[in-house]
């Protein structure tokens, strides 16, 4: 087990990091969440503009989402102890047409083992979006997100593939009812499993 001095070693070096730097529009400002305690582990993809400007993770309509998705309150969802907030990039990337860019490639690599390493053996991971599903599930995932997702009793009980909780899935989950009618019950189930609740 990782001491506090570590883990506070790791967020400092982590809050400190300007690899990116010239590659971000909106200057570096990595944003996450995570203690040697947390058995909930989300790794979503990147901070959005309204998250770089907040400084807190999840701080929008998809973070609303996310916790209805999970039945987590703000104060269970926001507790380090609890949930770690782990982007596959930790800074905002900047915006393109559509949406945001994606993950600069450099940020995952570096950080994401040295926060797995200290979290505990039976955490949930909840893998939110394609990036995160290719960084974790490799081989293992499905030709598509969807079956990836419909496929989420396949890979395991400590890692569950999601869509990214974005408005823009609204469509996307009106095409694919089994989502909120199959996997929604049984990811907050297993997160009922996890007892963070107070």
């Amino acid at each position: 087990m990782v001491g506090q001095a570590g883990v506070d070693d790791l967020l400092a070096s982590i809050r400190a990091c300007r690899v990116c730097a010239q590659h971000l529009t909106a200057g570096p400002r990595p944003i996450v969440q995570f203690s040697p305690t947390a058995r909930l582990v989300i790794v979503g993809q990147v901070p959005g503009v309204r998250v770089h400007a907040s400084g807190i993770p999840w701080d929008d309509a998809s973070g609303d989402r996310m916790r209805q998705w999970t039945s987590l309150s703000k104060p269970e969802f926001y507790d380090p102890a609890k949930v770690a907030l782990v982007p596959m990039g930790f800074c905002f990337p900047g915006s393109r047409a559509g949406g945001d860019l994606p993950p600069r490639r450099e940020c995952a690599p570096l950080w994401h083992d040295r926060v797995q390493a200290i979290l505990p053996n039976d955490r949930l991971i909840l893998l939110v979006g394609s990036y995160a599903q290719a960084r974790y599930l490799g081989r293992d995932r499905r030709p598509s997100l969807t079956e990836t997702v419909r496929a989420f009793d396949a890979f395991g009980p400590n890692m569950f593939p999601l869509p990214h909780p974005s408005w823009r899935r609204s469509g996307w989950m009106q095409r694919n009812p089994w989502f909120e009618a199959e996997v929604l019950p049984a990811l907050r189930a297993r997160v009922a499993n996890l007892r963070l609740a107070a």
